[in-house]
C-alpha cells in the first residue's frame, strides 16, 4: 500500500473510530500509521507495548497524572512543591480570563492532550493577540485523543485552561525515558524556540546515546553542556516513574532551578516512526508489561 493511500485511509478510519472495538481499531490504525502489523499478543517494541498498555493497563490514578492541573498536587506530594511551576489561574473557558490580573509575561495551556497544540506563550501582554490565542485554546479544548488514539487517561479529564508563570526565553525541555523507577536516558530538546527543535539522547553519565537519527549522525565526540542539577533531575524522574511500566517525565531546568513539566504515558501515542528500529526494540525490552487477569 503506497503512502498517500495509507494517509487517506488513516483520515477516514480516524473519523470513524467509534465503529470499531478498541483493540481492532488500534490494529488498523497502527498498520496505517506505521506500515506494519501490530503484534498485541507478543509485543516486543516500545511502540507495540505502548499500544498494549493503552488497552490493558488502566488505573484511575493515571488520569490525575496526565491532567496538567491535578498533576501538580500529585507530583508535589511525591517530590515537593518547590519543583512545581506556579499557577496564575484556572478557568473553564477563555472568556473567563481576566487579563488585567495576569503579569506581562505568562503561559496559557489546556490541561489535557500533549505537545504544543494547546499552549500559548505571552512575552508581552501589550501586544498579545487574544483572538488568535482564544481560537487555538478553544480548538484544543475540543480535541480528544482519548478516542481517536485510545489514550484513555484523558477521557475523564475536566477540561480547563490554566495560566502559569513564564520561565525563560531560552527554555530547554528534558524528557526522561523511565521504566518502573529507573530513569534510563534523557532526551535533550534544544532550539525549540526556532521552530526546528533538535533532539539528542544522553545517559546518566552524560554520554551521547545514538538512539535517534540525529544522534546516530552526530560526529564522533559530540556532546552538549551538562546542565547543573542533571543528576538530581534523573533522581526526580525515577521517583515519579515508580510503579509505572513506562513513563516519560518532562522536566525544565532554568539556571539550575528544576521544574516539573508533565508525565506522558504514551509519547507520540505509540506511533513514533522517527525512532530508530533498534531504539524501538531497546526501549521495548525495558518495558515489563504487568500481568493482567482476564
Amino acid at each position: 500500500m503506497n503512502t498517500s493511500l495509507r494517509k487517506f485511509l488513516l483520515r477516514v478510519v480516524g473519523r470513524l473510530y467509534f465503529l470499531f472495538p478498541e483493540r481492532l481499531y488500534l490494529i488498523i490504525r497502527y498498520y496505517l500509521e506505521m506500515g506494519k502489523p501490530l503484534h498485541l499478543d507478543h509485543p516486543k517494541t516500545m511502540n507495540e507495548k505502548l499500544q498494549w498498555l493503552k488497552l490493558y493497563n488502566r488505573k484511575p490514578e493515571y488520569t490525575q497524572m496526565v491532567d496538567k492541573v491535578l498533576a501538580k498536587d500529585y507530583v508535589a506530594n511525591l517530590i515537593g512543591k518547590k519543583y512545581i511551576v506556579p499557577t496564575l489561574g484556572v478557568w473553564n473557558h477563555f472568556d473567563e480570563i481576566d487579563f488585567n490580573q495576569l503579569p506581562n509575561q505568562f503561559v496559557l495551556k489546556t490541561n489535557h492532550g500533549g505537545g504544543s497544540t494547546g499552549v500559548v506563550i505571552c512575552k508581552d501582554k501589550t501586544i498579545f493577540d487574544r483572538k488568535s490565542a482564544k481560537k487555538k485554546l478553544e480548538e484544543s479544548l475540543k480535541s480528544d485523543i482519548s478516542k481517536s488514539k485510545i489514550e484513555w487517561p484523558y477521557r475523564n479529564i475536566n477540561r480547563k485552561i490554566l495560566a502559569e508563570i513564564y520561565l525563560s526565553d531560552d527554555l530547554t525541555d528534558y524528557k526522561f525515558y523511565c521504566f518502573n523507577g529507573e530513569a534510563d536516558v534523557v532526551l535533550n530538546c534544544i532550539e525549540r524556540q526556532t521552530g526546528h527543535p533538535k533532539f539528542y539522547f544522553f545517559d546518566k553519565d552524560w554520554n551521547l546515546r545514538r538512539l535517534n537519527k540525529r544522534g546516530k549522525e552526530a560526529p564522533e565526540g559530540f556532546t552538549l553542556p551538562k546542565p547543573k542539577g542533571m543528576d538530581e533531575m534523573f533522581e526526580i524522574a525515577a521517583k515519579l516513574s515508580e510503579g509505572l511500566p513506562y513513563a516519560r517525565v518532562d522536566l525544565y531546568n532554568v539556571e539550575g532551578k528544576i521544574y516539573f513539566g508533565e508525565i506522558t504515558l504514551f509519547p507520540a501515542s505509540g506511533f513514533d516512526y522517527n525512532r530508530l528500529p533498534e531504539a524501538d526494540l531497546y526501549f521495548g525490552e525495558k518495558i515489563v508489561l504487568p500481568v493482567v487477569t482476564k
